[in-house]
């Protein structure tokens, strides 16, 4: 009823059909994966859609980068790779009624799958490459899982627990299998097992000279203890392994350089990395071959850096930053050349998925305000977008403007926010605003199209993205300004960025405001309304209220021991976490409170939500709780997303009095 009044009142305007609504998200289509031939004359890229049950799926497509002309490949699949030669492409897919590794033609053609692969459940964030291919084109290196010689915990009756890291993701228990690298022939289908042992490897590149596979691992005392990825190479004759680093930091994304002479990965300085996030930026760093001489490369850049590749000569590096909620890509001199780092791809809005050709041409995606990401190419002649895949859709569409706020906060801090206008502003109206706060802490939010946002926006509400400290984006020492200090300062300063759109926009009604967040943002949300009643309705999504139980409850234990300096059994930190945590100080909340949590969550365990539910009905506040099943840690399926938008669209209204 609400949403029709607020529709009629603006139909003068615009017809409803013109504004983006949450069933839209079925339509929408992004660029997923994108990899250039070496050569720089075609592209190949995954296009991620959401029209089908469950979880949004992708499928390949082939460009030729000269004319743009496109096809789709005969198969669907993930991860495409080319040759060094570029006669094929290699993926994860299926074809001929066949899953795992898989390989076809540089023109799609000629699909077959060449090696099963199987998968654990056991979490390895930020792992790299699955597969490599050799230089010479004959074989390709990836990684599976095989039976440990521990028992499968995820299928055992009783399920007996005995190591310390016992939950996935998203699940019930661990299945104990271990990741390995294998190499098999593309023509013979013949397969070997380069690695063994109880260990996991992962994020694989095999050396141009063709002698060793690079891979990471953990091979800590206790690995599941101490979150540890260190670099090691194996030799792709006779699985001879040397190890690289032996670092109280973590490594990630380790590369061969072009003659195999070095290495360039991305890394931490500091003892103590939490597997879940890091309070400290990922840098770019090089060491030789055999581990010595270790720089970071990117010390210059005081952002965060990620994913790091070289230029076929060998002579440069390229690398995605963060830089105040966009993503540039970066290209930092190795060899010859300039001696500063130089910015390749900036503006308002992020890099994605991005890869170099032989040529120096870069084809990559590109999330804006306007459009999810879409295929681009950067060459001598300038940028070009090559894909529209929401043409239809969102040209028809008003779609809200996104403006940057910056303000002061506690201590003079400078914050940076990002404020979604409604999609339609009428002269003297007031309009809502939802506070949308995100997670990690460890992240960042920015100007590029947001569906939720645009979804409040087409219905009059303005939303808010406050970049807190803690975020990342800004520099180490704003990252480092949360530690000790969660539900804090970073806290106000979102009341700050609430205070500051207030004093701006004259349009925003004080009384009619929403707050809202996943992960940490959930946990802020949490917080934020045992502090204040100024927000009329809240919907924490997978949010932490007690940090006590949620040390011990989720899949990893060691993201306190980061935040806060120690585990929580040390320096009195207890009391410390049990006053910081939203359900000690439940007796202050008059919110009305809309719980989002998915079943399988094992990163925020669905009893933090479930806590704090109770809590509020025994203190008399008005309350429910959404609980989806099959998901983890936030909502992955179309309808769910779709249902969760609806809904809260629903709780705010019934919340905000009509005006």
């Amino acid at each position: 009823m609400y949403r029709l009044i607020w529709f009629l009142s603006t139909a003068f305007l615009l017809n409803a059909a013109d504004f983006f609504v949450s069933q839209d998200l079925y339509r929408l289509r992004d660029v997923g994966e994108v990899q250039i031939s070496p050569d720089g004359s075609r592209i190949v890229y995954t296009v991620v859609k959401r029209d089908g049950p469950g979880t949004p799926s992708s499928e390949m497509w082939l460009m030729d980068a000269a004319n743009g002309s496109t096809e789709r490949a005969g198969v669907r699949g993930s991860s495409p790779r080319w040759s060094n030669d570029g006669k094929w492409i290699a993926f994860f897919g299926s074809a001929d009624g066949k899953t795992g590794l898989a390989v076809m033609k540089a023109d799609g053609s000629h699909a077959q799958v060449i090696a099963p692969v199987e998968s654990t459940n056991f979490p390895l964030p930020s792992a790299g490459e699955r597969m490599s291919w050799s230089p010479d084109g004959r074989e390709i290196a990836f990684v599976s899982a095989v039976p440990s010689t521990e028992a499968d915990e995820a299928s055992s009756d009783p399920v007996v627990i005995t190591r310390y890291l016992y939950k996935p993701t998203a699940g019930h228990f661990t299945d104990n299998r271990r990741l390995h690298i294998f190499i098999v022939d593309i023509e013979t289908k013949k397969i070997r097992q380069l690695t063994t042992g109880d260990y996991y490897e992962h994020s694989i590149d095999w050396s141009r000279k063709g002698d060793e596979i690079l891979f990471l691992s953990n091979h800590e005392s206790d690995p599941d203890r101490i979150f540890n990825y260190d670099v090691f190479a194996v030799s792709s004759a006779d699985g001879a392994i040397r190890r690289l680093t032996n670092t109280k930091n973590a490594e990630y994304y380790p590369k061969w350089s072009p003659d195999g002479n070095n290495i360039v990965y991305e890394g931490t300085k500091r003892e103590l990395t939490s597997s879940e996030t890091t309070m400290e930026d990922t840098h770019v760093w090089i060491m030789d071959r055999d581990g010595d001489h270790r720089r970071d490369l990117g010390a210059t850049i005081d952002n965060r850096q990620s994913a790091p590749a070289w230029s076929a000569d060998g002579k440069f590096i390229h690398v995605t930053v963060q830089d105040r909620g966009s993503v540039q890509l970066y290209r930092l001199p190795f060899a010859g050349g300039s001696t500063k780092p130089a910015v390749v791809i900036a503006g308002n809005g992020s890099v994605g998925r991005w890869s170099v050709s032989a040529n120096g041409n870069i084809a990559y995606s590109w999330l804006t305000p306007d459009d999810t990401p879409q295929l681009y190419l950067m060459s001598d002649g300038g940028q070009r977008k090559l894909t529209g895949l929401n043409a239809d859709l969102l040209d028809a569409k008003k779609i809200a403007p996104v403006e940057p706020l910056e303000f002061s906060s506690v201590g003079g801090m400078r914050i940076q926010a990002f404020l979604t206008r409604p999609a339609v502003l009428e002269s003297g109206k007031k309009y809502p605003l939802i506070v949308m706060i995100h997670g990690g802490p460890h992240g960042q939010q920015g100007p590029g199209f947001n569906a939720k946002a645009q979804t409040y926006a087409g219905h009059g509400y303005a939303t808010l993205m406050v970049n807190y400290r803690g975020s990342t984006g800004y520099g180490q020492k704003f990252a480092d300004a949360i530690f000790r200090d969660q539900d804090g300062a970073e806290a106000k300063d979102v009341l700050a960025g609430v205070d500051a759109a207030l004093s701006k926009y004259s349009w925003i009604d004080k009384d009619r405001l929403g707050i809202e967040g996943g992960s940490y943002g959930g946990q802020l949300a949490n917080w934020i309304i045992t502090q204040t009643t100024r927000f009329k309705a809240a919907i924490p999504t997978a949010g932490i209220s007690n940090l006590i139980s949620f040390n011990y409850m989720a899949y990893y234990h060691d993201y306190l021991a980061v935040e806060f300096g120690a585990y929580p059994h040390q320096n009195d930190l207890l009391d410390v976490l049990w006053q910081r945590s939203a359900l000690k100080q439940v007796a202050n909340v008059k919110t009305p409170v809309m719980f989002v949590h998915g079943e399988n969550d094992n990163d925020v365990p669905v009893a933090e939500s479930e806590q704090f539910y109770i809590a509020l009905k025994d203190v008399g506040v008005e309350t429910m709780m959404l609980r989806y099943p099959r998901e983890g840690h936030g909502l992955r399926e179309t309808k769910h997303i779709v249902d969760c938008t609806e809904r809260s669209i629903e709780w705010y209204d019934r919340h905000f009095a009509v005006k």
